[in-house]
């Protein structure tokens, strides 16, 4: 084939594909409004089954679902009838996806499921098929064409039927009043998990981290303070503990511009930057990263996490926000 050729043939599968997706919205009935509502007051879990490229899809769909506050898990039917259905109870519902409608696999388990009085969703190409036949609430995902030219890999077919479980799952989700806290809750590990799950006291410097010096402190003691802690910065706290400025790496080149090097004569409480820009240990990371950010044109590279908002009890730095993935 030539490279235009390519480039046509490419264009007329997703051509095809995206067709049988926006065919689905015509199918729609109140079968879905039957299938979210089962599903949404479904007390077990959702378990879907399905096989070869239809099972492929069935893992996605179990995996969207699960994510999105919709309790669910992939059977494999033809490891169903050989020992995993001991993982399906009593209160489950069950997604059977099969294009044909007549699986032999999905077939041979739908006893097991109505001994047990489990409802069951079936999507299908074929509403007239054994397994639509036996179902519950049929969800027609038929397409017209396959956008393999032997008409015989899925394509077209499983692509709309992926379709139809995300719109089953992101309905589901709005149904069950899903939030953006609960979808960290499942995802810890992601980056929205981490923007919001983790807090400044998850990531901030305290006890000897924290850099400190008192407001009569020298300046040379408080250089030696910034540079041993190496977070660019120390706290500067009155006779009570209660922070009331801070000495950045900037506020003694200033100084030193200003002094030369009579800055060594002076305290601490001289030199330091008053009211400083502070936060608290249980707001979130991602809130610390944009209250530094919000300081442009001189974004603050470090925020004291002071307790009742006086003593500081650490101090989080950009770097470690960045570290964190946030």
């Amino acid at each position: 084939m030539k490279p235009g050729d390519i480039l046509k043939r490419a264009a007329d599968v997703l051509r095809i594909e995206s067709n049988g997706i926006l065919s689905l919205i015509d199918q729609l009935d109140e079968n879905f409004v039957h299938a979210v509502e089962l599903l949404r007051d479904c007390r077990g879990k959702v378990v879907v089954t399905g096989m070869g490229k239809s099972g492929l899809i069935c893992r996605k769909i179990a995996a969207t679902l699960a994510s999105t506050g919709t309790p669910a898990f992939f059977l494999h039917s033809g490891d169903g009838m050989h020992g995993d259905l001991g993982m399906v109870m009593k209160g489950d519902a069950i997604l059977a996806v099969s294009n044909s409608g007549e699986t032999d696999e999905i077939l041979k388990l739908l006893p097991h499921f109505k001994l047990h009085g489990l409802k069951l969703i079936v999507m299908t190409g074929n509403p007239d098929s054994t397994l639509a036949k036996a179902g519950d609430v049929v969800l027609n995902v038929s397409v017209r064409d396959e956008a393999c030219p032997l008409g015989l890999a899925p394509t077209a077919s499983t692509t709309a039927t992926l379709a139809m479980g995300d719109a089953l799952a992101v309905v589901l989700l709005e149904e069950k009043g899903f939030r953006e806290e609960d979808f960290a809750l499942r995802h810890p590990g992601g980056i929205l998990g981490r923007k919001l799950l983790l807090k400044v006291e998850d990531l901030m410097h305290r006890g000897e981290e924290l850099p400190l010096v008192g407001q009569d402190t020298p300046i040379k003691e408080a250089l030696f303070e910034i540079t041993s802690k190496r977070l660019g910065v120390t706290g500067v706290t009155d006779v009570q503990g209660v922070l009331i400025g801070i000495i950045t790496d900037g506020d003694l080149r200033r100084g030193l511009q200003t002094h030369g090097d009579g800055i060594f004569g002076k305290r601490a409480v001289e030199i330091m930057t008053r009211q400083p820009r502070t936060i608290e240990k249980d707001v979130l990371a991602a809130q610390a990263l944009a209250t530094m950010e919000e300081n442009s044109p001189r974004p603050i590279t470090s925020l004291f996490v002071l307790e009742r908002g006086t003593k500081p009890i650490g101090i989080i730095h950009l770097h470690d926000i960045l570290k964190a993935g946030i």
